[in-house]
C-alpha cells in the first residue's frame, strides 16, 4: 500500500501544472476577493516546498491539505461579513445570559464575564493566557502525530474537525452574535466596521510585555461570530478521538486543557457561557454526523480508503 502512495503523488510534469495551476488561480482569486496578504504567500510557500522536498513531506502536506482548506474557507469569510445577511444579536444574547447565568453582586446582576472581571488576577491572566494558546497547536498537534501513527484516524480526526467548523460557520451567518467584550467597549449600538479585540487576554500581553494576541486577533475573521464558541469545540474533538486511540494519561492533559480553555473563553470575555455550551453541541454534533455518514456511505469510505492510500 506504501508503494501504491508514493506512485499516486510522484513528480512529473502533470503534477507539476496541477500544482502550478492551483497555486497561481489561489493567488488570483485570493487578491480579488479578500486583497493581498503575506499569509497567503508564506502558504503557498510552505506546500509547495513540502510538495517538492521530498515523498515523505509530499504526502504529509497532502494529508494537511484538508486543514488547508478550512483556513482558507475561514479566510475567505472575510469578503461576506455574516451582518450584512442578519441583524446581529447584542443584548438579547447579553441579557439571555445575565437570566440564565447570572451572578448577584451587591444586589445587581451580573453575566459570569463581568463578575470573572472583577476577580481577575495576574495569576489566572497568565495561566488562562496559556490554556487560550492551546486552541490551534494542540490539535494541529495531535493532527501530526496520528498522522504518522495511524492514517484512518488522522483522516477521521481532519474531516471531523472541518466538519465542526462548517457547522459552525453556518450558525455564524443564521445567528450573527456580539461577543461580551464588545458591549464593554461599545454598548449596544450596532458598529459593523468594528475591530477584533484581544479583551482580556490583553492582560496575559501586557504582563508578559508582548503582542502575541494583539498579532491573532487582528486576523479575524468576524467579529459579530461568538456563537458558537468554535475554541470551546476544538479541545472537545481532540479528546474524542484521544479517547478513541486510547492514549491513556495524554487524554488527562487534553481534558485539562478543554475546560482551561472553555474558562478562558468566559474569563476573558470572549464568549458567553451560552456560547461555550454552543460550542461543546456543534462539536457533540460534527461528531455524531461524521460517525453516522462513515456507518452508512459507502462514497466517504471510498474516499477514506483512497486518501489514506495516497498519503500512506
Amino acid at each position: 500500500m506504501a508503494n501504491d502512495g508514493i506512485d499516486d503523488i510522484q513528480i512529473n510534469a502533470k503534477n507539476i501544472s496541477i500544482v502550478s495551476a492551483i497555486s497561481v488561480a489561489y493567488l488570483l482569486f485570493s487578491y480579488f476577493l479578500v486583497g493581498y496578504k503575506s499569509d497567503q504567500l508564506v502558504l503557498l510557500g510552505v506546500f509547495n516546498l513540502c510538495f517538492y522536498a521530498t515523498g515523505t513531506t509530499r504526502r504529509f502536506i497532502l494529508g494537511f491539505s484538508i486543514f488547508i482548506v478550512y483556513w482558507i474557507i475561514f479566510d475567505y469569510m472575510k469578503a461576506f461579513p455574516n451582518y450584512n445577511y442578519k441583524d446581529v444579536a447584542i443584548g438579547d444574547l447579553y441579557y439571555t445570559e445575565k437570566r440564565l447565568f447570572g451572578i448577584n453582586v451587591n444586589n445587581s446582576l451580573l453575566t459570569p464575564n463581568e463578575y470573572l472581571y472583577l476577580k481577575r488576577t495576574n495569576f489566572v491572566d497568565v495561566f488562562s493566557g496559556l490554556f487560550y494558546l492551546c486552541w490551534i497547536p494542540v490539535p494541529l498537534a495531535f493532527a501530526a502525530y496520528l498522522f504518522f501513527r495511524n492514517k484512518q484516524q488522522f483522516l477521521r480526526f481532519a474531516l471531523t474537525f472541518v466538519l465542526v467548523n462548517l457547522l459552525g460557520f453556518i450558525v455564524y451567518y443564521a445567528y450573527p452574535a456580539a461577543p461580551p467584550w464588545y458591549i464593554q467597549l461599545h454598548g449596544f449600538k450596532f458598529q459593523p466596521l468594528t475591530q477584533g479585540n484581544m479583551a482580556g487576554l490583553a492582560r496575559f500581553d501586557k504582563y508578559f510585555n508582548i503582542n502575541l494576541f494583539k498579532a491573532i486577533y487582528a486576523k479575524g475573521s468576524n467579529v459579530f461570530a461568538a456563537m458558537p464558541s468554535l475554541h470551546s469545540s476544538y479541545p472537545l474533538i481532540v479528546l474524542y478521538y484521544g479517547i478513541k486511540n486510547r492514549l491513556g494519561v495524554v487524554n488527562v492533559f487534553f481534558a485539562v486543557v478543554m475546560v482551561g480553555i472553555w474558562f478562558t473563553a468566559v474569563y476573558a470575555s470572549h464568549h458567553y457561557i451560552l456560547d461555550v455550551l454552543a460550542g461543546i453541541i456543534c462539536a457533540v454534533l460534527g461528531i455524531g454526523l461524521f460517525n453516522i455518514a462513515l456507518s452508512s456511505s459507502a462514497l466517504l469510505n471510498k474516499f477514506l480508503l483512497r486518501y489514506e492510500q495516497i498519503i500512506q
